[in-house]
């Protein structure tokens, strides 16, 4: 395993723990199965798609959770799909059980998902709060607080 000096980034970087750790969840990341396959698509300058190839599953099979910037896919297959014996010829569509976790950047979030075609479909968003957005500041300006009244 290669390892990365970061130490140049420290110092040009504020908060650069948090970057360290987001690096640090790309390595893992990197460590999953490369199963079930996917596109990530920009959609527009705050839209993206994530489509996932699901040959085998259906909406009951596949859990979707959000939580703390991470989008987890779990594709489970039902005891009693799995306990019919099939014989094949050729088995190319593996119907294994998977998880894949993706990290999600800051203020993204997901709008919906839907299946059609052997695909999954997770549509997201970058929504940033009114008060993140980049402002300009004047020099010379003062910073007014509102304070709320009582």
């Amino acid at each position: 395993m290669r390892t990365i000096d970061l130490s140049p980034l420290y110092r040009s970087f504020i908060g650069s723990d948090r970057l360290a750790s987001l690096i640090d969840a790309a390595n893992r990341a990197d460590n999953q199965s490369t199963y079930p396959p996917y596109n990530i698509e920009l959609l527009d300058e705050n839209q993206y798609r994530i489509s996932m190839a699901v040959a085998g599953f259906t909406q009951k099979d596949i859990t979707l959770e959000a939580q703390n910037n991470t989008l987890t896919i779990q594709g489970k297959k039902s005891e009693a799909t799995e306990t019919k014996e099939r014989k094949f010829l050729h088995k190319g569509i593996s119907e294994k059980n998977f998880e894949r976790k993706f990290q999600l950047g800051d203020h993204v979030k997901v709008l919906n998902a839907n299946m059609a075609d052997g695909l999954l479909h997770i549509d997201l968003e970058r929504q940033i709060p009114e008060a993140k957005k980049p402002r300009r500041i004047e020099i010379g300006s003062r910073a007014i607080e509102h304070k709320n009244d009582e």
